[in-house]
């Protein structure tokens, strides 16, 4: 994984755990490496793999079941969930992006049709 020097490495790393969850690559319950085995996957720090295990846990996204290892959330519906959020923030970082370059929401509703319509 080539990591980018604009978000702090952990973030990329969770954000990579969530697509692999949202790809099926992943499943929902799940068990995960342990922070060694990331560290050593991603080529990270292990003090970095333990902050990616906290910052998903603090996403509701995983869950340690003491001695036994750190599991992906069982809730059933959840990589259909982080789709929908992603796309809404894709959504919504696109529309901002328009609105500054000073596009009005009438033009972005024209372009977006137009766009939809060539699928």
């Amino acid at each position: 994984m080539e990591f980018s020097t604009s978000t702090p490495i952990y973030l990329q790393v969770v954000e990579e755990i969530k697509r692999m969850l949202m790809s099926g690559e992943l499943h929902p319950g799940e068990k995960l490496w342990s922070a060694r085995d990331m560290a050593v996957r991603y080529k990270i720090n292990p003090n970095t793999a333990a902050r990616v295990y906290k910052e998903l846990e603090l996403q509701d996204l995983c869950f340690t079941k003491r001695g036994l290892g750190t599991y992906l959330t069982e809730e059933q519906g959840i990589a259909e969930r982080l789709k929908k959020e992603r796309a809404e923030q894709l959504v919504a970082d696109t529309i901002a992006t328009f609105l500054g370059l000073g596009y009005t929401k009438e033009e972005l509703q024209e372009i977006f049709q137009k766009a939809i319509s060539r699928l």
